[in-house]
């Protein structure tokens, strides 16, 4: 998987969006971000995101950082590693933690959770690392005190506002960023690499027991050797041939490019899915009790719908909610590169956790029980069709 973000050397134009958008007429075009000049002398860095994968619980990424502009600017990259907070909902719910467990010449995280294990995340080259909570900041949205000094924004507040009381010094805490200052002259490229993986490896400090437990086990003796080159470069060269085989016939350089990053920007958007109801209409245990008028507001006549799936999103970006009729044309071109994806996406759209006993199909999240024209048996008539 590859991500290009091209990202501003100044200031970004939040404002200048907002007003001249707010200005323009319907009968005009959207004022886009590229019409603000922001790029007009190439002063952006290109910030290339780069995933492949040794096994499947062990994930090299590669992050490449080339400045485009014609003098040197300084990058802060914060390579992000949370847990979902789900123990803010229950208190009977264990809170997992992401400790150092090395912090010499290679930087390792370890991640524990009670029912998943642990994870460990091998972070290359010297960087701060910087720990907080995944808790929602009551005090700054509110006005209502918080339970812990540490909150999701305290990464933040660190890096943007030099609060240094704002990350945990004891370095715990369950949401931690790789804090990395990078200098970079004109058209210099600098790569960060890093390794989320369930293999451990073998510290030279680790104690005599560690040492003992893991000698029956596979281990990394080194997360960024040989290995790591190679492993991409066989990821890099397999994904060639796969595109290369779903599409054999002629196609020039730029068809070919634009094809795989509108099969790309597909896989990006697909994403877990979770959303019950029921729950949802009861409120959390451990939160204020929700509104009485949500008993009645809506969606709430669709009590069965449990939804814990990866589903194909309109746009992990800007639109990642449910939506039904999005999903049924996602799967025309998918089905190309993943038959059984998107034959299991429609298969789920008629389970009894996702249509209504009385035969509908949910639309879209805020209207479940909207209007939607019957796409997905198009969409199925398409997929046989295809594969």
């Amino acid at each position: 998987m590859k991500c290009l973000y091209k990202y501003p050397q100044q200031a970004f134009p939040y404002t200048q969006l907002v007003e001249e958008n707010r200005r323009r007429g319907r009968s005009e075009l959207e004022f886009e971000l590229l019409d603000t000049g922001i790029f007009a002398e190439d002063c952006y860095f290109d910030v290339l995101v780069e995933y492949a994968k040794a096994a499947p619980e062990d994930i090299l990424i590669q992050v490449t950082i080339t400045n485009r502009g014609p003098e040197s600017h300084t990058l802060h990259l914060l390579p992000t590693l949370w847990f979902r907070n789900t123990w803010g909902w229950n208190s009977d719910v264990e809170t997992p933690l992401i400790k150092v467990v090395d912090d010499a010449e290679l930087s390792v995280i370890e991640a524990v959770h009670p029912t998943l294990g642990s994870r460990w995340l091998y972070c290359e080259g010297g960087s701060d690392l910087l720990f907080t909570n995944n808790e929602t900041n009551y005090k700054r949205l509110f006005g209502t005190p918080n339970e812990s000094p540490y909150m999701k924004d305290g990464i933040n507040d660190y890096v943007v506002q030099g609060q240094q009381n704002s990350v945990n010094s004891d370095r715990i805490g369950t949401k931690f960023s790789a804090h990395y200052q990078l200098s970079v002259a004109p058209g210099e490229t600098k790569t960060i690499r890093l390794r989320l993986s369930d293999r451990e490896t073998l510290r030279q400090n680790a104690d005599s027991e560690t040492l003992r437990q893991n000698a029956d086990s596979e281990t990394l003796s080194d997360p960024f050797g040989a290995e790591f080159d190679q492993i991409f470069q066989t990821r890099q060269q397999e994904a060639n041939e796969f595109y290369q085989r779903i599409c054999p016939f002629a196609m020039t350089e730029d068809e070919r490019k634009i094809q795989r990053q509108a099969f790309a920007g597909l896989l990006w958007s697909k994403q877990y899915y979770h959303y019950v109801i029921q729950d949802w209409l009861n409120g959390d245990p451990e939160q204020p009790a929700p509104p009485p008028e949500r008993k009645t507001g809506r969606n709430h006549e669709w009590i069965n719908l449990f939804s814990e799936d990866i589903l194909s999103r309109p746009d992990k970006w800007e639109y990642p909610w449910f939506a039904a009729w999005d999903l049924a044309f996602h799967l025309i071109p998918l089905v190309m590169i993943d038959p059984d994806f998107a034959k299991l996406q429609l298969d789920r759209l008629t389970r009894e956790w996702y249509m209504q006993p009385k035969g509908q199909l949910p639309a879209y999240e805020w209207a479940f029980g909207d209007v939607n024209p019957p796409v997905q048996a198009w969409a199925a008539l398409r997929i046989y069709q295809l594969e």
